[in-house]
């Protein structure tokens, strides 16, 4: 294994335990030598990659808004229809959601130290408003496409937002409270049952 190769699954190990971490514990109860104690790493290596925990954090809530915006992105450009593709939306998030609980830590932290944090609320901001235009987009398409009706485009985006955060924020809380995957699936057919475009008879 080379120099670059060594860095990276350093890299890699630290951002790894600091997000089971996180997760379990919470961002103010995790410090930085239990990250590399559990990483297997010096304090010399962490500090080598990263200025301080708050930045390891910054950069583990990036890569998951980041991840999230590609998928919905993907929907956008691969779904034949709009109600189609927000149903596979859906069923890409499920696996998150069921399966996935120190992503759902994550997030639980997320919105818990953008409240306290301007740093990570500014960081949280930029990325939920993409992904309200890229809803509101969907919703746009859909009227184009006579699939929706004449429906808002902005506040449908909005309600399908808070619709997937709600349900993340739910399901951080209360992992065995439901079927969160199939919540979500349920919930957004029967927003679709409600905006889509009705043919008068």
């Amino acid at each position: 294994m080379n120099n670059t190769q060594r860095s990276t699954q350093t890299r890699t190990a630290i951002l790894d335990e600091a997000t089971r971490c996180f997760a379990s514990e919470g961002y103010d109860a995790t410090g930085v030598a239990e990250i590399c104690e559990k990483a297997g790493v010096s304090k010399g290596a962490f500090y080598y990659h990263f200025d301080s925990k708050e930045t390891v954090f910054l950069e583990l809530i990036d890569s998951w808004l980041k991840n999230l915006e590609v998928t919905l992105q993907s929907v956008v450009s691969q779904s034949e229809t709009v109600p189609t593709g927000l149903l596979d939306m859906a069923g890409r998030l499920q696996p998150v959601i069921e399966h996935n609980q120190e992503i759902l830590g994550l997030f639980l932290e997320l919105w818990s130290h953008a409240s306290r944090n301007e740093k990570v609320r500014s960081a949280t901001i930029a990325p939920y408003r993409r992904y309200q235009e890229i809803f509101a987009g969907l919703v746009r398409r859909g009227i184009a496409e006579g699939t929706l009706g004449e429906v808002d485009p902005i506040i449908t985006g909005q309600l399908l937002l808070s619709l997937s955060s709600g349900l993340f924020l739910q399901a951080s809380m209360d992992p065995t409270g439901a079927d969160w995957g199939k919540v979500l699936h349920n919930s957004i057919d029967l927003i679709l049952k409600g905006i889509e475009r009705k043919d008068e008879k």
